[in-house]
């Protein structure tokens, strides 16, 4: 391993909860202010991180939130898939923009708040810390650069990861662009990378380049995505595991 890849949200940052938050806000803003005024929120909560695991970027959210308020059932890659496709593209950019807003005025407006919804994996911190001397680090994610590298500051690991190797959602739409512009700015081959995502659909994409691909099963994911990302031949670790899989006898698991 010359260059370890990782996602943000559900790898590094526990973000669920604000990437909820900000979701009901622009979702209403788009919509109704009575959408889920008479769910029990934590029930809600619970139910959107079902959905969580099969999207990717922030439109995703509102997918998750129209099939809860609708009532459809999302079982599965395939389910959300077919469901995403009836919906309007236009309003999903829509809501794509809006949310990005409503995170900056949540954060602006409520700056207490918003921070407390966003806490580290602090363990999973403390490896990358102690094993920084191994091999050099980045970042690819789907959240905002100026998001990213406020909270980067505020886990006190900013210095782990130079500015030119965070890529957000302006690098790219797709992981896969992430790794290449990497491969392609560090000369580091996609067999040497190591990329760790909490969505097995990341991995699946990015394993076609050659790089080694671990599922976060401390991020966002369940039984359902293990089993699928193990049936796809990537690793599954958990906070437990995945120091001994990427630097110990468990390295090529």
């Amino acid at each position: 391993m010359k260059l370890l890849v990782l996602d943000f949200d559900g790898v590094l940052s526990d973000s669920a909860r604000e990437s909820f938050e900000v979701a009901l806000r622009t979702y209403r803003a788009l919509g109704t202010e009575t959408a889920f005024a008479d769910r029990d929120r934590e029930a809600l909560y619970a139910d959107f991180l079902e959905i969580m695991p099969l999207g990717n970027r922030s439109e995703d959210f509102a997918i998750a939130l129209v099939a809860l308020e609708r009532g459809v059932p999302l079982a599965d890659q395939r389910a959300y898939d077919g469901f995403r496709a009836t919906l309007d593209e236009a309003w999903l950019r829509r809501f794509h923009k809006r949310f990005y807003r409503e995170r900056a005025r949540f954060a602006a407006e409520e700056p207490e708040r918003w921070n407390a919804l966003l806490g580290p994996y602090p363990e999973f911190l403390a490896l990358l810390r102690r094993r920084a001397a191994c091999c050099p680090y980045a970042i690819a994610t789907a959240k905002d650069r100026r998001s990213v590298m406020a909270l980067l500051d505020r886990y006190a690991v900013r210095d782990l990861f130079p500015d030119a190797r965070v890529l957000d959602k302006e690098t790219g739409v797709s992981k896969v662009e992430h790794h290449r512009w990497l491969h392609e700015t560090t000369g580091v081959a996609y067999e040497e990378m190591v990329f760790i995502d909490d969505k097995v659909n990341h991995l699946d994409a990015v394993s076609g380049l050659g790089v080694r691909c671990i599922l976060a099963a401390w991020g966002y994911n369940g039984a359902r995505e293990h089993a699928v990302a193990t049936a796809a031949g990537h690793g599954v670790h958990t906070l437990e595991t995945i120091e001994d899989a990427l630097y110990g006898d468990g390295a090529r698991a």
